[in-house]
């Protein structure tokens, strides 16, 4: 394993902000260096342990989910490779683990996909019979499968604070107000991005969860954020399908009726879930082990998924 990389570092490139896991740099006005690191974040709050190659593992399955599924929505890539962009002392912290991507502007919501019934949903759902106001059929059991993907966006939180569960016509409205100037002049407008965005988000992950099911592996949901570029054309951006933006579950060890094993942070979740933690800053530091299972995992769902090893 590489050493771990809790907060890249570059000094030739202008710093333009730090998230959950990503450091984000200004290449030229068009494009922009996303270094992912290895941060964890866990119930909205950074971690104090990076997990080792976690960034580099999201870096790899990201890229061959945008490679894969390029056909149903353009993404944010160039192409230009990331070590050309920074000092020549600097290509260390960005190999393997950043991109070069373009300048696109974010619509103001994440677009979240849900195929299961588990997690917030499963709590959404037992109280109300609806996971965010979609009317389900009674009598589901944690971990069901859903009778088909649902679309069930949120509000886009600044790091540290917790997204929240939106309808759909307010994610419309959201998108309108933050786009009504990029848009203006093209023809479109925020509530078809909005829609457009759903549509795409629905087929990336029952493409990518039909893959996945061949490889062994359930998507039980996934999330993911969109941008648009000066001509109003919706991309792909951020990351996709990787472990921190969905729950894998493998398919060899799911039965409904219980939370199953996954390959995603959830497994850290349920570790924090045993402390005694009110779930906001400073986060608690992981044992050693907890750690290495985590990075384990990682490296797993990236294998078993691409039937390739991480080098």
């Amino acid at each position: 394993m590489a050493t771990p990389l809790f907060e890249s570092s570059i000094k030739s490139l202008q710093l333009l902000g730090r998230g959950k896991v990503r450091d984000i740099y200004a290449v030229d006005a068009d494009k922009l260096l996303i270094v992912t690191s290895d941060r964890l974040s866990a119930f909205d709050v950074i971690l104090p342990d990076p997990i080792p190659d976690k960034g580099r593992v999201l870096t790899a399955m990201a890229n061959f989910w945008f490679s894969r599924l390029g056909h149903i929505v353009p993404n944010q890539l160039t192409g230009i490779d990331p070590e050309s962009v920074v000092a020549a002392d600097e290509r260390e912290q960005v190999r393997g683990r950043a991109l070069v991507v373009k300048r696109l502007k974010p619509l103001p919501i994440e677009a979240v996909v849900r195929g299961y019934v588990i997690g917030s949903g499963w709590k959404d759902y037992q109280d109300t019979g609806a996971i965010c106001g979609i009317q389900l059929p009674a009598g589901l059991q944690q971990a069901a499968k859903l009778p088909a993907p649902i679309f069930t966006p949120a509000s886009k939180a600044e790091v540290g604070d917790h997204d929240e569960n939106i309808s759909f016509a307010e994610a419309q409205t959201r998108c309108a107000a933050a786009l009504a100037n990029e848009l203006a002049g093209t023809g479109r407008n925020g509530a078809q991005l909005a829609a457009q965005a759903r549509d795409a988000a629905i087929a990336l992950y029952t493409e990518a969860a039909n893959y996945a099911a061949g490889r062994g592996i359930i998507i039980a949901d996934t999330k993911f954020e969109f941008g648009v570029d000066a001509a109003g054309t919706l991309h792909l951006i951020d990351e996709a399908l990787t472990p921190d933006s969905s729950r894998f579950w493998p398919a060899d060890s799911y039965r409904e009726g219980i939370s199953p094993p996954s390959y995603d942070k959830q497994y850290v979740r349920d570790y924090l879930e045993t402390l005694t933690w009110n779930k906001k800053a400073p986060g608690p530091s992981l044992p050693a082990e907890v750690i290495a299972r985590t990075a384990a995992k990682y490296r797993e769902a990236y294998e078993r998924l691409t039937g390739q090893t991480l080098a």
